[in-house]
């Protein structure tokens, strides 16, 4: 593709302006950039962002459900986000671009690149059904939002005066008879507008809509420009300490980035949201370091690998359960420890996670064999132990002797223990069939034979029991000699960690309190009933109020499973609640707030929530841009429980103490607490918090939402 230079441009600009020529330039464009595309693009594997060859474009508008159809979520952007046109790494085209591909892949679709000769031509293209989403450095504003539905934003930045180098420090208003250039249709010409109505020292030159931020600058730096405007996430790629352009003042608020859709793809932007806020959420408190005891003690936190099953993990209703978690919390608790839970699907995975040191232990129900150990893994003592059982269905009678499962087919995850059981009954010459179905769990397999979809399958007793519990289309057929021991998993080195929870074990094995819990999971038929027909997982509500509360989110795009945990945190789920200090509903929230918003009656399910999610985007906005987005969502949460102002007095407080104040876990979340004690909050400028309930509001929050996200996963991939 011939790229003209800045001057070039501005010398045929007026011969685009036409809005019939400049339609067939870009339709002839579009159609070569594709042809070329068809002819070279079966050479590579295309890269991020790359035209795909094999792809050819349709008109289509629909919602999700449509899109999954074509197979395809055609993602798009201007051209100058071209991977040919990005010669400058660290560009946040190249980042939203990998991250749109994840996010079309986490829903089992292909990402096709679809691309436009301006951001002028974003709006329209998605609306004609040429795309389905814009993903690039675009910023959310009033006229976009007309035609456009926004994500929640993947970025935040400020707009900044791009001049001469020599005139970078000279406020706005002495900077005399201002020109500022910007292309036609961006948000930079509704700054620029805005500031010429502002000041009679500026002016504003509209160039094509071509025009990329790299030849913006480069415009400034060879004089052909006066000045421009340019989002304060490009300036460190784009101005270097010899450059001859300078970075001048803020001349805006900050705005957001984010990704658009039609605004009647409703569905496609509640999956965008959910994706880009749990990858947030994950991202931040994703850690890779391998701890021993010592290590975990001086962090406060133990970081629990687990997999997402009725008996090691999962949530029912607003709270996290399962053998497992009890178990290894109540070790935590014991030690003053907090628990991080790391989820995972499979024995590969979990050891995999462990040895990159994104957790400390796995707890998951994990049968301690030669095999393991032979690889190298360390275990605990056994605080369990199981007989492998063959589970058939009800209508079946239970087998004399393990020759009669001769022509039979047995159906295992090839990851799991007990397909190196069957492994060694067939050297042994026992004719029956292993049929390997990598990725399920325990519990799939079951249903699967139940339905006859598998001849058999195999379950350690206690997970059978706990099956047998709430359904009667299966049974029993053998159980295998001798018992297994179930351990905690750790890495060779953990000799220290391993110590301390053995003598949890010794101490607490068959006492009182794991007895209790045992049969709370594995025997007690009403609780276990209770906890099946409540816990969330594919195909299930997490609450009463999901559509509420997925209608309100997706205004403000938030991710309406994180307002779901929040509102259990509030009111566990009952729209009558009331607070000692006069909070009401869902969200808890106060009248005067609620009135703020328009909204009164509050016990209301619609006028609670929707009160309540306005008031997390007022105090989300309250925030400085800089904040990462992650960081930002934490201290919203804070300032929901405790009041902007105490999580700014903490923000400052943590800044005298050395700490960082833009990060909560570690740091704002420590001085809040001291927030609490007399010699610290006289220093406040709102004065005394109850400083430990924001701190536990935000993790429990966090913990719960990452709860729902593992749970439903299934559903969402």
């Amino acid at each position: 593709m011939v790229t003209l230079s800045v001057s070039a441009l501005l010398a045929v600009k007026n011969d685009n302006q036409s809005s019939k020529g400049g339609s067939m330039r870009r339709s002839i464009l579009l159609t070569v950039c594709l042809m070329i595309s068809l002819l070279t693009g079966c050479e590579k594997e295309p890269g991020v962002g790359e035209v795909v060859s094999t792809f050819n474009n349709y008109e289509e508008t629909g919602d999700l459900p449509a899109l999954q159809e074509h197979g395809f979520i055609r993602l798009l952007a201007p051209r100058f986000d071209e991977p040919s046109g990005l010669p400058r790494e660290g560009v946040p085209a190249r980042e939203y671009q990998a991250q749109a591909e994840e996010f079309v892949r986490h829903l089992g679709l292909e990402p096709r690149w679809v691309y436009a000769d301006s951001f002028a031509e974003l709006g329209q293209l998605i609306n004609a059904g040429a795309a389905d989403i814009i993903v690039t450095n675009y910023s959310v504003t009033k006229a976009r939002q007309k035609d456009l539905a926004f994500s929640t934003p993947v970025n935040a930045v400020q707009e900044k005066l791009i001049v001469p180098a020599d005139q970078a420090g000279i406020a706005l208003t002495k900077l005399k008879n201002l020109t500022i250039s910007v292309p036609e249709g961006t948000a930079y010409q509704e700054t620029a507008e805005k500031l010429a109505r502002r000041h009679d020292n500026i002016s504003v030159d509209v160039l094509d809509a071509d025009l990329s931020d790299e030849e913006l600058v480069e415009g400034v730096e060879s004089g052909d420009l006066g000045a421009t405007i340019i989002d304060s996430n490009m300036l460190d790629i784009l101005i270097t300490p010899d450059s001859a352009a300078g970075i001048g003042p803020v001349v805006n608020r900050k705005r957001r980035i984010a990704w658009a859709v039609r605004q009647d793809s409703t569905e496609l932007l509640d999956r965008i949201n959910q994706f880009i806020t749990s990858q947030r959420v994950m991202s931040s408190v994703k850690q890779q370091e391998k701890r021993d005891w010592a290590a975990i003690q001086e962090q406060g936190v133990l970081r629990v690998i687990t997999s997402n099953n009725p008996a090691s993990y999962f949530m029912w209703r607003g709270e996290l359960m399962g053998f497992d978690y009890d178990l290894i919390n109540d070790f935590a608790k014991k030690h003053r420890l907090r628990v991080s839970v790391v989820v995972r699907d499979s024995p590969s995975a979990m050891f995999a996670a462990l040895e990159a040191g994104e957790g400390d232990v796995i707890a998951a129900s994990m049968t301690i064999t030669e095999d393991r150990q032979r690889q190298g893994w360390m275990f605990s003592d056994r605080y369990l132990e199981v007989n492998e059982q063959l589970i058939g269905r009800a209508d079946e009678s239970p087998l004399e002797n393990i020759g009669q499962l001769a022509g039979r087919t047995v159906a295992v995850n090839p990851e799991t223990a007990y397909y190196d059981t069957l492994q060694r009954l067939r050297e042994s010459d026992f004719p029956f069939i292993v049929q390997e179905v990598p990725g399920a769990s325990t519990e799939m397999l079951i249903n699967a034979v139940a339905n006859g979809e598998y001849d058999l399958t195999m379950a350690d007793s206690h997970l059978a029991a706990m099956e047998s519990t709430y359904r009667d289309d299966i049974a029993v057929l053998f159980e295998f000699e001798p018992a297994k021991e179930i351990g905690w998993g750790l890495r060779p080195e953990q000799t220290a960690l391993k110590e301390q929870l053995n003598c949890y074990i010794a101490r607490h094995y068959r006492g009182l309190n794991y007895n209790i819990t045992y049969n709370r999971y594995f025997r007690e038929k009403k609780t276990i009933n209770t906890h099946e027909a409540y816990r969330v997982g594919s195909g299930k509500a997490i609450s009463p109020y999901d559509d509420l509360v997925k209608s309100e989110a997706l205004k403000y795009g938030l991710d309406w499973r994180l307002i779901t945990s929040q509102m259990y945190q509030e009111s566990r789920f009952n729209p009558k609640a009331r607070s000692f200090a006069g909070a009401q509903g869902l969200l808890q929230v106060m009248p005067r707030t609620g009135r703020q918003f328009g909204y009164s009656n509050l016990t209301r399910p619609e006028n609670g929530v929707a009160a309540g999610v306005a008031y997390m985007d007022w105090l989300e906005q309250r925030f400085p841009a800089r904040l990462d987005l992650a960081e930002k969502l934490y201290f919203t949460l804070a300032a929901y429980n405790a009041g902007h102002g105490h999580v700014e007095d903490a923000r400052r407080l943590a800044e005298r103490l050395g700490k960082d104040p833009d990060k909560w876990f570690g740091h704002v979340e420590e001085a809040m607490l001291l927030l609490s004690r007399p010699e610290y909050a006289r220093q406040a400028r709102y004065g005394y918090v109850r400083g430990a309930e924001p701190v536990k509001y935000v993790r429990q929050i966090k913990n719960r939402y990452l709860g729902y996200v593992s749970a439903l996963e299934e559903e969402e991939g």
